[in-house]
């Protein structure tokens, strides 16, 4: 989680729990309604927010940044596939996006999963990963429309 989110949340169970002290030292009936709905307002809601922010928020915000740099890193594979013709190694991959090997055919096999690109072994044993969409680009100019004879 980043700083700014954890010193909110710290500062939300602070004030959460200054405001209980201070109920509980006042004269208020605490069954009376509007005490219970100050004490729900400047008590509970802070004190779940609080605690949301340290202790749940930072795991799906982590998600989503997985989420994002996966899909940024396949976006960038497919644009070097555009560039170099279609075809590429999980070593191209790796030294044009700074990606360990590793991480590199794990994104490769995983776009080869959504059948955005097939596999293919050259003579010397090499795994090429072909995207077949990515050679057809050259043929848009030629596109007309579905009803167009």
């Amino acid at each position: 989680m980043d700083g700014m989110g954890r010193k909110t949340g710290i500062a939300l169970l602070i004030l959460a729990a200054l405001m209980a002290f201070g109920f509980a030292r006042s004269r208020a009936s605490m069954v009376a309604p509007a005490t219970l709905v100050a004490l729900l307002v400047t008590v509970v809601l802070p004190a779940i927010g609080g605690a949301t922010l340290l202790w749940g928020g930072g795991r799906r915000r982590g998600e989503r940044m997985h989420l994002l740099r996966q899909r940024t890193i396949e976006a960038e594979i497919l644009r070097l596939a555009v560039k170099e013709g279609g075809r590429l190694t999980a070593g191209d991959v790796a030294i044009a996006l700074a990606l360990s090997p590793e991480e590199a055919k794990e994104t490769l096999e995983a776009l080869m999963t959504r059948d955005l690109a097939d596999i293919a072994v050259t003579d010397d044993g090499v795994l090429v990963y072909v995207f077949h969409e990515t050679g057809k680009l050259g043929s848009k100019e030629s596109a007309r429309g579905i009803l167009d004879d």
